[in-house]
């Protein structure tokens, strides 16, 4: 007894990872390598809590071996799971801007928060308000393999579980291992370097055992600077111009952009006119070159930010920890797990760029202008001060607009002007922030045997994380007013390297936050066997059982940061809140018939959730699964499934604090044309706007970047997905060492959880260009005039707010292909029998359909399968694989990685980036990496390899005179198509060719 509950305990929530053949990549079944189960021998399968005594699943498993991570020169767990083909890359170590200091999982596309992360078969850790798991905290050189199960997993492990499930099953060590790795590209930097130590004993007579080990990890930055296709910020198609040295606006030198100061309040009378902006003679924009306050029309130069950001993160990372089990009673069994994670992960940015309308104090600026340029100024004041003047009189000799409310004059501020100001504090130091999470996990539990064919396992589990975040570089955007308006010591903006360190130490600020993140879970299930139907198949298994889920998150900014008074990085108000959730459950698997019958195995399997959230929008909702496998001869197998899951709201989602943000969109009011979108425009101004100054004008979006408030939402209620998948296993007999599976897999996701509109320029391009109707609920942000500026443009003092909504759907589709052969052949240098192992593997996956609809019922649907670019973000190649040959000739073993993605194109609809000199569309990307490894003897294994032999990297750019990307251009340079550093630096390589070595030693 004790025997088979051992066997079963050791391998809970897993799946055998041993290959059909002994391959040191992907595999999805095990039916006679060295670790199948025998009759004694129970395993269970990810995806479900029955024990069985194969690894067959109704659903597809793919399994990456440990031999993956080692032969591909990774220590990090993202740099394997992110060139699995059922991945699309979530953030990571060359997520810089945007990016957080981790390393996220995202299948099918659908979002980190849809993919659930197991370890050894239960939850794991997560990182911030969002409830994702962090990569980071899993160790890498433990990793005994990974199962990724495809479709809603919701009825077997509860929320999150709609792209699916990722487990990361960990090793038992015998004994003492020792082992690092070192890598660094052919350019000499970039370097990366890993050590760690494990210890695992049995004690008491083998009643018990344990592992504890440790592991330090450190990663050095790298400069897009460093790299010549990422050394300059490229765009300007969308200008459209060509594709140049494009940069920020914020330019070094200041730009100041006069948008009228004048507007009065209420509403206008008929006839009533106010100069244009810049009617005496400024323009639209005005920029101070290097001759102390002088100032000219701007040109179009710009400020390269691209240099100073980083390319890689750098990291460094502890890693601590443990699990033990012991047999305290015949057939019972106390089991733990402790871990504990310290992260350092920094953010380098160039300078902090100011923008925003400020007030301009005449008398104390006037002594960094030159004589001429304060008249202009001077000529600014005058001219309002009369236009004000003209107002009110007019307005007071008119009756109250609306009837009770009187006239309110405005109030001229004589010597003052309002500008928007763009300014990058380059003499400063740059802005950086520096995040560290200290992070733990605990868990404690029993299992054991009932009856002979019954068993149970209970376990509770607790982890917290903590993450204290520290920035740099920031302006208080209080302190820089008061700078300028004359309230406090002068500051100087006007020109290049004016601001003194003193000036830059009146207007800096640093700034931090903090968050908190927990995880509680009970849970308790009965699992076992009820006989058969004598047909010839194996006895009906079950698992009935109940679990409790506490979440709870907190995001604690700092007062400059709650405030809204930073500029640099994003301004963001406390969060906190927390739910919990409990669940009764239910698995069935049916065996129905076997060999005895005619066909080798037919088999139905089942599953059921209840879930009672304690979120009065959620409620109590059901999940369900049902699954058929058909094998009617031993190298044929058929199955199906289909799965409908849900996913509660996150505790960001629900309860985010407000706070502005500042994405990348167009204001469609700013140079309308269509007679409907100009009267919705009029529509959404505040009073006493004169829109014929304003819309259309060009002068009303001073930046390509628009502010609005986001933040969660409470009545968020869950997402709801069902997915199916079908396919088929060959395993001929008349090939021995080849299994082929092809897998088609659906999933669709209602409700979906998404910023309203499917964020702000959606949301702008739908009530603007498409309702056209201010009262309609999709134009809801932008009705009643307030988020808009008395000059007509959305500014951090008014913005639209945005906040989580259930509107959205997602639908993704397509077919995964796995092969694995393993063969010998007549030819060896190191053996006496003259033979080697050939293994090759295969895993692929063809896209069908990655669509997402922002707002279900409106027409808009982003189609993105084959595509990348502002709307679809990271590129979903139609054809992605990965592929492995493996030579293994005594003691050396030689590996050869084949990565390919296909070609995708750009998915503006609008523009024709190619007219511009820039790309329409991305080719198709292959990489070859290479690794030798060799076993000195039984203790030690040494390896050295190579990544991306071929130094593939992005073009670098080629200028003519004038800044323009020559036209040269072989499809490889992203303007403004871009993520960050000109490309996809998480889908496609930046670092160039790469070694490494690694050693371990086994005694």
């Amino acid at each position: 007894m004790s025997n088979r509950l051992n066997k079963a305990a050791l391998m809970a929530g897993t799946i055998m990872a041993g290959a059909l053949i002994a391959t040191p990549a992907y595999a999805q079944e095990n039916t006679d390598g060295a670790e199948a189960a025998n009759e004694d021998d129970f395993i269970i399968v990810t995806g479900s809590r029955i024990q069985k005594r194969n690894t067959d699943s109704a659903a597809p498993v793919a399994v990456v071996d440990s031999e993956e991570f080692e032969l591909s020169g990774t220590v990090n767990v993202e740099n394997v799971v992110n060139t699995l083909p059922q991945v699309v890359p979530g953030t990571t170590s060359f997520s810089n801007n945007p990016g957080n200091g981790t390393a996220t999982l995202n299948l099918r596309g659908l979002g980190a928060q849809r993919t659930l992360v197991l370890v050894n078969g239960r939850r794991w850790l997560s990182f911030d308000t969002q409830q994702i798991v962090d990569l980071n905290t899993v160790p890498s050189f433990l990793l005994d393999s990974v199962d990724v199960v495809t479709g809603g997993a919701s009825a077997v492990y509860g929320s999150d579980a709609l792209a699916g499930v990722v487990n990361f099953r960990l090793k038992d060590v015998e004994g003492v291992e020792i082992g690092g790795q070192y890598s660094i590209t052919e350019r000499g930097d970039a370097a990366r370097y890993e050590v760690h130590g494990a210890i695992g004993t049995s004690f008491d007579d083998g009643r018990g055992s344990a592992t504890v080990y440790a592991e330090y990890y450190n990663r050095d930055d790298l400069f897009q600077g460093d790299r010549g296709f990422s050394n300059f910020a490229l765009g300007n198609e969308t200008g459209p111009g060509q594709q140049q040295q494009f940069g920020s606006s914020t330019l070094p030198n200041g730009v100041l952009r006069y948008i009228g100061g004048s507007t009065g309040q209420g509403v206008l009378p008929a006839g009533t006119e106010f100069g244009a902006a810049g009617a005496v003679g400024f323009g639209t924009g005005v920029v101070f070159d290097n001759t102390p306050g002088d100032f000219r029309q701007r040109t179009g130069d710009t400020y390269n930010y691209a240099p100073v950001n980083y390319l890689q993160v750098p990291q460094e990372r502890y890693l601590l920890g443990g699990y033990a089990d012991y047999e305290f009673s015949d057939g019972h069994e106390f089991y733990t797990e402790v871990a504990f994670v310290n992260n350092r992960v920094a953010q380098e940015l160039a300078a902090t760029p100011v923008t925003g309308s400020f007030n301009i104090d005449l008398a104390t600026q006037g002594q960094f202008l030159v004589a001429s340029d304060l008249a202009q100024l001077q000529a600014i004041d005058a001219n309002e001060t009369a236009l004000n003047a003209a107002f009110n009189a007019a307005m007071a000799d008119q009756d109250p607009v609306t009837p009770g409310v009187q006239f309110t004059p405005v109030v001229d501020d004589p010597g003052v002007v309002n500008f928007f100001v763009q300014r990058r504090t380059i003499e400063a130091s740059r802005r950086n922030s520096l995040d560290e999470r200290n992070a733990f996990r605990v868990l404690g539990g029993v299992r054991g045997a009932i009856t002979d064919n019954l068993n149970y396992d209970a376990y509770y589990m607790y982890s917290r994380t903590r993450n204290a975040n520290i920035q740099a570089g920031n302006i208080s955007r209080s302190a820089f007013q008061a700078g300028l308006d004359g309230t406090a010591t002068p500051i100087n903006i006007f020109g290049l390297n004016t601001l003194t360190p003193a000036m830059f130490g009146q207007i800096a600020i640093q700034a931090q936050n903090g968050d908190i993140s927990t995880l509680q879970v009970a849970s308790g299930a009965i699992s076992g066997f009820l006989g058969n139907f004598g047909m010839g198949g194996d006895d009906i298994g079950f698992a009935v059982g109940a679990e409790y889920r506490s979440v709870g998150s907190q995001f604690i900014p700092d007062t400059a940061l709650s405030s809204g008074d930073v500029i640099g990085f994003n301004a963001g108000l406390p969060t906190e809140g927390s739910y919990d959730v409990k669940e009764v459950f239910a698995e069935l698997n049916v065996p129905i018939l076997g060999p005895d019958s005619g066909v080798e195995r037919l088999e139905l399997t089942g599953a059921a959730r209840y879930s009672d959230y304690s979120l009065a929008a959620v409620g109590g909702v059901w999940t369900f699964a049902g699954g058929i496998e058909f094998a009617p001869v031993p190298d044929v197998t058929l199955r199906a499934q289909y799965q409908r899951a849900v996913r509660a709201p996150n505790v960001g989602e629900l309860f985010g604090g407000r706070a502005i943000g500042f994405p990348p969109a167009t204001d469609p009011c700013n140079n309308a044309t269509n007679a409907a979108t100009i009267a919705t425009c009029v529509a959404s101004l505040p009073g006493g706007v004169d829109p014929q100054n304003v819309i259309g004008s060009g002068n009303i979006q001073p930046n390509a970047q628009i502010p609005a408030t986001f933040g969660g939402n409470s009545t968020l209620g869950e997402e709801t997905s069902d997915s199916y998948t079908f396919g088929v296993v060959l395993e001929p007999s008349f090939m021995p060492g080849l299994t082929i599976t092809a897998d088609y897999w659906n999933i669709s996701i209602e409700d979906s959880i998404q910023t309203f509109g499917g964020g702000l320029n959606n949301t702008l391009d739908l009530c603007f260009n498409q309702v056209q109707d201010i009262t309609a609920p999709i134009c809801a942000p932008f009705a009643g005039g307030t988020a808009r500026s008395a000059g007509g443009a959305i500014t951090t003092a008014s913005n639209p707010l945005v906040l989580a909504a259930n509107i959205a759907s997602q639908d993704v589709s397509g077919i995964d292909l796995q092969v694995n052969y393993g063969t010998t052949i007549p030819f060896s240098l190191l053996t006496d029998s003259g033979e080697q192992q050939v293994n090759f593997a295969f895993l692929g996956t063809w896209t069908e359909n990655s669509d997402f609809t922002p707002v279900a019922g409106f027409p808009t649907v982003n189609e993105c399968a084959g595509l990348f670019g502002p709307t679809c973000g990271e590129p979903t190649p139609t054809y992605k694989w990965t592929s492995r040959l493996t030579f293994v000739d005594g003691p050396l073993t030689t590996s050869f990685r084949w990565r390919h993605l296909s070609g995708v194109g750009d998915d503006d609809p609008t523009t024709d980036y190619s007219q511009f000199n820039g790309v329409e569309r991305i080719n198709a990307y292959d990489l070859l990496d290479i690794t030798l490894s060799f076993e000195v003897n039984e203790n030690l294994t040494i390896a050295a390899g190579v990544d991306n032999v071929f130094d593939t990297l992005p073009q670098t750019p080629t200028f003519d005179a004038n800044g323009i990307v020559s036209s040269t251009n072989n499809g490889t340079l992203l303007g403004d198509n871009q993520e960050q550093a000109n490309t996809y630096p998480s889908t496609y390589n930046v670092l160039g060719r790469d070694f490494f070595v690694s050693a371990n030693i086994k005694f």
